[in-house]
């Protein structure tokens, strides 16, 4: 696929936020990417020339923000409306290993959704959530730069064109604690680390796993991001599309030019680099 064929949707519903900037991070990489609104997909309200279809795109992204309010729990209403007009086709375009990615609030969307972790590759959405993002230990909303260990060893299609092992990417967010199943934590582990599906761990600055405030949510084993079982979903809470350029790290006038590229840049270039072999 050629890059002036590669189109990627940001979905957005009342609530979510952050989706112009990724969508101008694919931008900046050469790709058509828009902001969709969910009801584009299904709405007779819509007007003709705003109707879209999943099929018009090859990646699909769910941004962060506050989706409906957050009402119920994190997400849960964007993915049961998710549910109500699109599972067949998300689970049809999955299966075509098309990318899908959910970057905070998207990643609790996902998750609500069924479809991480995503064990069962021959079905990409579950009939139940089987795990959850619960109220961070702090029980406060934490906005904060952290530190990621890149665990993953090459499943993860977003994450082939990072080259650093320790990256810095900011969390915003009152419920990203990965929570799994009582009784099976050390099975879903152990689980995520065979298939290959744990990708980003919070860590200290010198790399090492560590508690709050490094951790800034409690989040089971240090999981910061993990992929399904083949690899094309992937969801995060940290935010790569805020740390696209050097200049918007927090420490962004030590060491290397402001200019340059920033550690979320990375995870843009491995989907789109991976389209292109589609």
């Amino acid at each position: 696929m050629k890059p002036d064929e590669i189109r990627v949707a940001v979905l957005r519903i009342e609530g979510t936020n952050c989706e112009d900037e990724t969508v101008l991070a694919f931008k900046h990489l050469g790709v058509e990417a828009e902001a969709v609104h969910l009801k584009q997909f299904y709405s007779d309200s819509v007007p003709d020339r705003d109707r879209r279809s999943i099929w018009d795109y090859n990646c699909l992204v769910f941004p962060g923000g506050f989706s409906a309010g957050d009402y119920v729990r994190a997400g849960a209403i964007f993915s049961a409306r998710l549910k109500s007009v699109l599972r067949r086709d998300l689970e049809e375009f999955i299966k075509m290993d098309f990318p899908v990615l959910g970057i905070c609030n998207g990643f609790q969307i996902l998750t609500e959704l069924g479809v991480l972790p995503g064990f069962d590759e021959d079905r990409p959405i579950s009939d139940k959530p089987e795990m959850a993002l619960g109220i961070n230990d702090s029980s406060r909303f934490e906005c904060r730069p952290t530190f990621l260990r890149h665990e993953n060893r090459g499943n993860c299609i977003f994450t082939t064109k990072l080259e650093k092992e320790i990256v810095s990417f900011p969390v915003a967010h009152a419920e990203g604690k990965v929570i799994f199943p009582k009784g099976k934590e050390d099975e879903y582990f152990d689980m995520l680390t065979e298939n290959d599906q744990l990708v980003f761990r919070y860590v200290d600055a010198e790399g090492n796993y560590a508690g709050y405030p490094w951790n800034p949510n409690g989040s089971m084993f240090n999981i910061a991001g993990i992929c399904n079982v083949k690899g094309n979903v992937f969801g995060l809470m940290p935010h790569p599309e805020r740390v696209f350029w050097r200049y918007q790290h927090s420490d962004w006038n030590r060491g290397t030019k402001p200019e340059g590229a920033g550690d979320g840049r990375a995870i843009f270039e491995s989907v789109i680099e991976y389209l292109k072999r589609l």
